[in-house]
């Protein structure tokens, strides 16, 4: 088969460097680069530590409003498209990158696969629940993470063509965990021991959007600090505006960094003694490594890690964020969530059948 892989933005990379190598493995890729991260820092880092192939074609479409950003995807795209006439096409997530990709090859009649197909907040006004539900109903090849996102898509009346074959986020970890323990230096760079720290990511349009929201986040994390947390906080380009906007004074304790390559991130990951998130990837990632995580929603799609005693749901309220974090108890056991590593051998059978 000749496939088209459309990527854009970091979570899609770690799951296309697992992913394509399982496809390319039995057929011809050409992998896109939308360009919707498109700094060292958001992307050709992560291209370099997971070894991806280098993209075959660059829209270098950047940043703008969400129409702009994905009226450009979807015309490059398109133009792609029409001139390698691939048998399917392989979008990831819940991106604008992945709307873009989908509504371009159903105009042109190619069968999409979604890749981690099925995940629901319930909560429309955020810009990822709206593109994975279109994702959704125009893919024909729909690779579920959990037991629950197929549930979800029944729920929807969508049967045909669904797959349960775990979380290729988890093939990722499995892989980085073991080869960040020997690269990466970021601990000893920035000083950090252990198990004494908190990680911080706040990137979602719900949260840099609404100044409220920020405002209300940083209080807490100027809380945590003022009581002795040492706080992380690899700031995504869009939240550093967002914090320039809300003129954030320097906070006791709250050392606020350029963003990290994917190893680096792992490493701090597993060294947290808690996160806080809104990046449901995150989310993902702590429960594998076994570090609790107190969420900066109201809602989240990985609802197996909120059930499993892992995840505590803080929204943006400054005394119930501080609150969860002080009050973070988790169980001894964590049950197999997402997968067991194999998940991108079962999505490129999946995409196979497509043929």
């Amino acid at each position: 088969m000749k496939l088209v892989s459309i990527v854009g933005a970091r979570p899609q990379f770690i799951k296309a460097a697992v992913l394509s190598r399982a496809l390319r493995r039995a057929h011809q890729e050409i992998l896109v680069h939308t360009g919707q991260h498109y700094d060292d820092g958001m992307s050709a880092v992560f291209f370099r530590e997971l070894a991806i192939p280098e993209p075959d074609v660059n829209l270098g479409v950047g940043s703008g409003s969400h129409a702009q950003q994905t009226g450009e995807m979807l015309a490059g795209i398109e133009a792609v498209l029409l001139r390698e006439r691939p048998d399917a096409v392989v979008v990831y997530g819940d991106t604008n990158s992945t709307v873009a990709g989908a509504l371009a090859a159903a105009k042109l009649v190619l069968p999409v696969a979604h890749v981690e197909a099925g995940l629901r907040s319930f909560n429309r006004a955020m810009p990822e629940e709206v593109n994975r539900v279109v994702a959704d109903q125009l893919a024909a090849c729909l690779l579920c993470p959990s037991a629950n996102a197929v549930e979800n898509l029944r729920r929807e009346g969508i049967v045909s063509g669904v797959h349960l074959v775990g979380d290729v986020m988890a093939d990722a970890l499995l892989d980085a965990r073991v080869r960040a323990v020997g690269t990466s230096r970021v601990l000893e760079t920035l000083a950090l021991k252990s198990g004494h720290f908190l990680l911080v990511t706040v990137h979602r349009a719900e949260n840099t959007d609404d100044l409220g929201r920020l405002a209300a986040i940083v209080a807490a994390l100027g809380a945590l600090g003022g009581a002795g947390e040492t706080v992380v906080f690899p700031a995504h380009p869009r939240t550093r505006k967002a914090l320039a906007s809300l003129g954030v004074e320097p906070l006791p304790r709250v050392r606020i960094i350029e963003p990290v390559g994917y190893l680096d991130m792992v490493r701090l990951e597993g060294a947290a003694r808690a996160i806080l998130t809104d990046s449901g990837g995150v989310q993902k990632e702590a429960y594998w490594l076994g570090v609790p995580c107190v969420t900066l929603r109201d809602e989240t799609e990985w609802v197996e890690t909120v059930a499993h005693g892992w995840n505590v749901l803080a929204g943006a309220d400054t005394e119930r964020v501080v609150a969860a974090v002080h009050g973070l108890a988790p169980p001894a056991g964590r049950p197999p969530l997402y997968g067991d590593g194999h998940a991108a051998e079962r999505a490129a059978a999946a995409i196979a059948e497509l043929a």
